[in-house]
């Protein structure tokens, strides 16, 4: 009698050790862009309030390689890259989408990839071929070295490479030279630079609350054609042996996961991959919780009571 009592205790014990995997907490990651930002608070806020589980953003975890191989491990330490931008992690892609098949990912939103002036510069600027004109450059040379400056986007971003390849290989490194800080750094100088009507030149992407404030308009660029880019990041040499003289190409955006969920929290590993955002309710979430200054647990909830049958779609599949 004491065996069976043990045996049904130890089954207990189980069951409920099973039950409080299946409900780990899930990790996501903390990436500087609003975008990003504004995800994360709408998935982690499902989580909890919609699936009654545990969900963390991780201050500071904003470094695309340490993600993936975060979740590469699937130790929990980070379960959520919560906007992937592609092809601008291929690498990272190849190594552990493909490759290792620990990290997974839901079905894309689109989202663009230009480079900018204020509206009011386009009597003086519209297409590529007008920043190889020296007059144009130095209208933009804010220290006087005799170079325009461009924003090419933070240290860590892999687009910040794109940019200046592609400023390479338009012939512009000549005349131009990039501008690389934080995004928060860059949106300080953008106010005031726009407030008093000055030149600016800069990356930038949608979604994003910054075509709201302002009225901005993307360079043009040639078309894309064969071979137009053919771009190596990983190389030693990456700006010399890299060439890109074409528009970007629309890119698909991701929410990646580890494939450890599965096993972890399997609800929420379910619901992930069924996510499907446009870049109209992401740009909606940003204006309201970065322009707006509304919290964003506030926005999250208000948005997931208004799309219910959405939400649950994800959660149920």
């Amino acid at each position: 009698m004491n065996m069976l009592k043990t045996t049904a205790l130890t089954s207990v014990l189980a069951l409920a050790a099973a039950g409080a995997s299946a409900q780990e907490k899930v990790t996501f990651s903390d990436l500087s862009w609003n975008g990003a930002q504004a995800i994360g608070h709408v998935l982690s806020t499902i989580i909890e309030t919609e699936m009654g589980g545990d969900a963390e953003i991780v201050s500071g975890m904003n470094q695309a390689a340490v993600i993936m191989a975060g979740m590469d491990k699937g130790d929990g330490s980070i379960d959520v890259f919560t906007d992937m931008w592609m092809p601008n992690q291929q690498a990272l892609w190849d190594e552990f989408i493909d490759g290792n098949q620990t990290v997974k990912t839901n079905s894309p939103y689109n989202g663009t990839s230009n480079i900018y002036v204020p509206s009011y510069m386009t009597d003086k600027v519209k297409t590529i071929e007008d920043l190889k004109n020296p007059e144009i450059a130095a209208m933009f040379d804010t220290d006087g070295n005799g170079k325009g400056e461009y924003w090419a986007g933070d240290v860590t971003w892999a687009s910040t490479k794109r940019w200046q390849i592609k400023f390479k290989s338009y012939g512009l490194d000549g005349l131009w030279e990039p501008n690389i800080v934080s995004a928060d750094t860059f949106k300080a100088g953008l106010e005031a630079a726009y407030t008093s009507g000055k030149p600016q030149l800069f990356y930038y992407w949608t979604p994003e609350a910054i075509h709201v404030k302002y009225d901005l308009t993307a360079v043009e660029e040639p078309a894309r054609s064969d071979g137009c880019e053919d771009v190596d990041l990983d190389a030693e040499d990456w700006l010399e042996v890299s060439e890109f003289n074409c528009v970007i190409a629309s890119n698909e955006i991701f929410v990646a996961y580890s494939a450890s969920l599965e096993e972890r929290n399997p609800a929420a590993a379910k619901m992930l991959s069924n996510v499907q955002f446009t870049g109209d309710e992401i740009n909606g979430w940003i204006v309201e919780m970065f322009e707006n200054k509304r919290d964003p647990r506030e926005v999250a909830e208000d948005w997931i009571a208004d799309n219910k049958d959405t939400v649950q779609s994800w959660i149920n599949g």
